[in-house]
């Protein structure tokens, strides 16, 4: 690996990717220190120590949140409206055309996905800014109020160019690089806490410590494992001869992942089961709501750990079904002469790669719904906080492998040895 890096420095035009990347991510960084002006950025680290939906989104910014600088928003505007974007282009007929238009039409989608960001930024950060830091202004006035939206949203139009610029001219997709700087960023402070926990306030004992780091790589080693998994459809090619030459006639395979929708369906279960206790954080402590929640939503709760892991294999089953047609796929496959070895074109094709795809996507659910939990029930039985659940842990380690991927074959295609031997 580092054999590769070495030879990748080498290159000067990848080393001005690589360089720009560092530069741009360092840029993003500085910004998360850069407070928005007319805030009492105590009172909103006093309420995100609560836990819930706001630590979760505290560590997605990097700590900017909790700080609540210019950054506090981070990249999830962006990232709610592309998938948001994602499900209008199956429901909508205009862009679904837009999608199958490609380059030019994909460009058209993206361009409204970046005036989709700006809008629910600005009603996020109004929203923000008017529920949750409304006690943490310095003056509470209308003008305050849209000053600090302004600032939120310009923060996250900023993120959005920084991610695309490092897209185009750097190494790696940018959006999910800031996501995965944001995440390893808050790793030392966790770090730090475990060790003033073991050998400062005695609250955990110092032999669980390597069980601890033991637990982390086998979860990764795990994730990584299911991340690379896949199932490979053989695919033949008719030969056809047309003149003199014969076209056609190779093979090839359909990949099928077994985890085909990522982190997003444990993002969106997140989401639903902490709608609760955000709620119950602007409501009196000792309020019957507020009492429901803390016995029922705790994550220590049995119901909480049960609905947590149902909602993830929906909403797996229901982001696969919307990704993923066999229906289009058997379609062009059939219109360019290709069909599935044992398998008739069309409908029964269709019906094939359909029985595939729901038993990836079973054991795709029960694989996300296993890190989700392993960590609430770690947390649990040993009362040693898990700084880093198992959404941090699956866009950090998909984030990584992309990139190396992506940096692989830019160094394939110099002819040097890589990272996969």
């Amino acid at each position: 690996m580092w054999e590769t890096i070495k030879n990748a420095w080498k290159i000067e035009d990848l080393r001005k990717k690589i360089v720009f990347t560092l530069v741009m991510l360092f840029i993003y960084r500085v910004g998360t220190y850069v407070p928005v002006p007319g805030v009492d950025s105590s009172y909103i680290r006093a309420i995100i120590e609560r836990g819930g939906l706001l630590g979760f989104f505290n560590i997605i910014s990097g700590g900017a949140f909790g700080n609540f600088t210019i950054f506090a928003m981070s990249i999830t505007p962006y990232i709610n409206a592309s998938i948001i974007m994602n499900l209008l282009t199956v429901a909508i007929p205009k862009l679904e055309r837009l999608a199958k238009e490609g380059e030019e039409g994909r460009k058209k989608i993206a361009q409204y996905t970046r005036y989709f960001t700006v809008i629910l930024a600005f009603i996020q950060a109004f929203g923000i800014t008017f529920g949750l830091a409304r006690g943490a202004l310095l003056e509470s006035n209308l003008w305050n109020y849209f000053v600090v939206s302004l600032t939120l949203t310009a923060g996250t139009a900023f993120l959005m160019w920084l991610g695309e610029q490092i897209t185009e001219r750097g190494i790696g997709n940018g959006i999910s690089l800031i996501i995965f700087t944001s995440i390893i960023s808050r790793a030392p402070l966790a770090a730090i806490q475990l060790f003033e926990m073991a050998f400062r306030a005695k609250t955990v004992n110092p032999l669980m410590l390597p069980l601890i780091v033991a637990f982390m790589i086998a979860l990764i080693a795990g994730v990584i494992f299911i991340d690379l998994g896949q199932r490979r459809i053989p695919v033949q090619y008719s030969k056809r001869v047309i003149g003199r030459k014969m076209y056609g006639g190779q093979s090839t395979h359909i990949p099928m992942k077994v985890n085909s929708s990522g982190v997003l369906p444990i993002i969106f279960a997140v989401s639903i089961l902490a709608v609760p206790q955000t709620i119950a954080q602007f409501m009196a402590q000792d309020s019957g709501f507020v009492l429901w929640v803390d016995k029922w939503f705790s994550q220590d709760s049995g119901l909480y750990a049960a609905l947590y892991a149902l909602m993830i294999v929906f909403f797996t089953y229901f982001y696969t079904q919307i990704s993923f047609n066999p229906v289009d796929i058997s379609n062009n496959l059939r219109q360019h002469g290709g069909f599935v070895q044992g398998i008739r074109p069309g409908k029964p094709t269709a019906e094939y790669l359909m029985r595939i795809s729901n038993r990836l996507t079973l054991v795709g659910a029960l694989f996300l719904a296993a890190v989700a939990i392993i960590p609430i029930a770690v947390t649990a039985i040993s009362g040693i906080p898990m700084s880093f659940g198992g959404t941090a842990i699956l866009i950090v380690v998909g984030v990584a492998l992309e990139t190396s991927k992506q940096l692989e074959s830019q160094m394939l295609m110099r002819h040097y040895k890589g990272f996969l031997k």
